[in-house]
């Protein structure tokens, strides 16, 4: 049987969306409940929109614009007057830019036209303020690249433009992508503050990847760009009941993104739903949609699909109750569930770190180069110690020491553990699906969102990330459940390159647990009743 290819699951998925819409909202947040007023309220969608933002897709944006029904100035309007109602209690965005509204007037004109570029033509984005922006500042969350704009778009914005997205803005980051203390706070950054997790806002957003994750659990654009070495783009979308998918390394192109390691980091894309990740991320590997997808079967179910599931009970009794739910659900809808634990666990995380410390250097270092302000790690690491707003959460920049003490990446050393780690996260996929004969594994992307405490960090140990993170294989999460108030999310794992069949997988499961639902903007777990 011939692999479908991510034009054709595009496409099936775009017919599925128009057909039956995007999983409707267990929960409205209009109202926060117990008497707590929520900042929705005041950020309510305009008359002439006609869609409910929370839920809408991109297809179905598209059918509004090319039917005159909407504009991408309409649109876009609507998401710049949300940041400004919502984004002070979250965080999440650090700025927009100033030329929205002029390019999405310029994707007006091609929607009159009927010349659009794609799926994502006047279509609102945030970027991730790791991703160079030549007419926005692009810091990594650091003072020390708060001067000026770099002199070039990263490629995968390049990609965006010439798909006509309307770049709406810059997201907050852990400060340098959360490699630079050995005890951080996600979602700090000196530049931006602290992102608070929408759904309880005393919460952590999880990842480096907080501000995009965030930003779209609030409904501030339809889709946002993360990147991940580790789980930087499948916490914060699990955290914050959002979607996130980690594509195979190589396929989006990291010319131009803040680095940590070309041996894993890769840029993806973020939504509310499955079908605007897979429409993103044809845009960001390049890949060319069909002109009639009508003609296109409807999205594939799970009958006969074989999911392994790793439980990780590590992450506590209430997030392995939301994984049995999930495993029966897949079950009733004739998926066979069968429970596996990938081996190697051990000695990853082992020799992750080490080999990370070395590739920092060597790639910071050449990122450095090309900016304005401290031309290495050495003069990074005499940056953060004159400035004292870079020590205002957390003091510590451990891991810049470290790395600027590690073997190069030339050592024989080195190269032994980095080439021990492809192998055995590799290995630790490949022989768990063969001795299975799975179409992917399940794992919970995240434990409920801890408190967010500059003095204590984080308290982050999820493992279920780092097999597909370290192997460079593809890696999506999809919301799963709630513990309470805090979302949960199920991390679905394929084999290398396939991204496609793993995206098609998510949209399955999506629609079988239809466990999204909108934030109440809590202040605290405590303030509104659990459901």
């Amino acid at each position: 049987m011939r692999k479908p290819s991510l034009a054709m699951l595009v496409a099936a998925l775009v017919v599925g969306s128009l057909c039956a819409g995007a999983p409707q909202p267990r929960a409205e947040a209009a109202d926060a409940g117990d008497g707590i007023p929520s900042p929705v309220s005041a950020a309510a969608s305009p008359a002439e929109l006609g869609v409910d933002l929370d839920t809408v897709t991109i297809p179905e944006l598209q059918a509004r614009m090319a039917n005159g029904s909407l504009t991408s100035s309409v649109l876009t309007t609507t998401y710049l007057r949300r940041i400004r109602a919502i984004d002070p209690t979250i965080h999440a965005v650090l700025r927009t830019d100033p030329t929205a509204l002029r390019q999405a007037a310029a994707s007006d004109g091609r929607h009159r036209r009927g010349h659009t570029l794609g799926p994502l033509d006047g279509i609102p984005v945030l970027l991730k303020d790791n991703v160079n922006t030549r007419d926005l500042p692009t810091t990594a969350g650091s003072l020390a690249l708060a001067g000026s704009p770099p002199d070039t778009d990263a490629a995968l914005v390049t990609r965006l433009r010439h798909a006509g997205a309307v770049i709406l803005g810059k997201t907050n980051l852990s400060e340098w992508a959360n490699f630079r203390a050995a005890k951080p706070t996600s979602g700090w950054s000196a530049v931006g503050g602290q992102t608070n997790n929408p759904y309880v806002l005393d919460r952590n957003p999880c990842g480096s990847s907080a501000g995009s994750g965030a930003a779209l659990a609030a409904s501030l654009a339809q889709v946002a760009i993360g990147t991940e070495t580790d789980g930087s783009i499948v916490c914060p979308a699990g955290m914050n009941g959002v979607v996130g998918h980690k594509p195979s390394l190589g396929f989006v192109s990291q010319s131009g993104v803040v680095p940590i390691s070309a041996e894993q980091d890769t840029a993806g894309p973020m939504a509310r739903n499955v079908i605007d990740t897979a429409l993103t991320f044809s845009v960001l590997s390049g890949t060319a949609l069909p002109g009639d997808p009508a003609a296109l079967p409807k999205t594939p179910g799970l009958r006969g699909k074989r999911i392994g599931l790793w439980r990780l009970p590590s992450l506590g009794p209430e997030v392995d109750a939301v994984m049995t739910r999930t495993a029966q659900r897949l079950r009733t809808a004739g998926a066979e569930v069968v429970e596996v634990t990938p081996p190697y666990q051990d000695r990853l995380a082992e020799l992750e770190f080490p080999a990370l410390l070395s590739e920092f250097h060597r790639d910071v270092d050449a990122y450095l180069a090309t900016r304005k302000g401290p031309r290495d790690l050495a003069e990074l690491i005499e940056f953060n110690r004159a400035h004292p707003a870079e020590q205002t959460c957390f003091a510590g920049q451990e891991l810049f020491e470290r790395a600027l003490a590690a073997p190069p990446t030339t050592d024989p050393e080195y190269r032994a553990v980095r080439a021990e780690l492809k192998d055995l996260s590799r290995r630790s996929l490949d022989e768990t699906m063969a001795t299975h004969h799975l179409d992917a594994i399940a794992s919970p992307t995240n434990p409920p969102a801890w408190t967010t405490d500059c003095a204590r960090g984080d308290n982050d140990v999820i493992p279920s990330s780092t097999p597909a993170a370290v192997a460079g294989y593809p890696s999506l999460s999809v919301p799963a459940g709630f513990v309470d108030e805090l979302p949960v999310g199920v991390l679905l794992m394929a084999g290398d390159h396939e991204d496609t069949e793993l995206l098609s997988l998510g949209a399955a499961v999506e629609r079988r647990l239809h466990a999204w639902r909108a934030p109440r903007y809590l202040p605290s777990a405590g303030a509104g009743a659990s459901r």
